[in-house]
């Protein structure tokens, strides 16, 4: 399996998954999730790929500071609809992480390790998403902004190739190539496209 290497540079986010401990998946519930993880789900790796796994990356930290987060035990909210902007691909990604659902998720034994009703759109929020630790009630706000990384020009002129069905081969693999080197470049701005405020 061929990737950009800079896949393997990103930090890894560790949970502690209690389901998983009690079915028997995982020693302690212990596991990690890896960029390239959410990049095989979402079949992809984008600016807004990237922007999730930053903002989950860094919401849990703040409310986990010295310890593996726990699956099941954080709830999300998007001030935008699932339907409007990039909020639902966003929400795949937080979801593949943090375990939070909306009510289609999974509703739990006898009451325990429910994963539904922990996600919410069109929340009272003025961030990108609000992470809360639901056993402490700490919250976080978390609002992403890649603007000011900017792709590089030849983008826009290998994209209306691609779109017009005109690129060569080398002119798809180059398009491929720059547009993972702006994600790269997020990924090493992160100051820059992430804001956490702790409520």
């Amino acid at each position: 399996m061929s990737y950009p290497s800079f896949f393997d540079t990103i930090e890894v986010i560790k949970v502690k998954d209690p389901l998983s401990s009690i079915l028997g998946a995982f020693d302690n519930g212990e596991y990690s999730f890896h960029y390239i993880d959410v990049v095989k789900a979402a079949g992809h790796s984008c600016p807004t790929v990237a922007g999730a796994y930053i903002m989950t990356l860094l919401a849990l930290k703040a409310l986990y500071p010295n310890e593996r987060a726990v699956r099941g035990d954080i709830k999300v909210e998007f001030a935008e609809s699932a339907e409007e902007g990039v909020a639902g691909v966003i929400s795949n990604v937080v979801s593949q992480i943090t375990g939070a659902t909306d009510k289609s998720g999974f509703k739990g034994l006898q009451g325990k390790f429910a994963r539904h009703s922990l996600m919410f759109f069109d929340a009272d929020v003025k961030s990108s998403a609000r992470f809360t630790r639901v056993s402490s009630g700490k919250s976080v706000d978390v609002t992403y902004d890649p603007s000011s990384i900017q792709p590089n020009p030849d983008m826009q002129i290998f994209m209306q190739k691609m779109l017009q069905g005109t690129a060569t081969e080398n002119e798809l693999k180059e398009f491929g190539a720059l547009w993972q080197e702006r994600v790269k470049r997020i990924f090493e701005n992160v100051e820059r496209v992430v804001k956490v405020i702790e409520l």
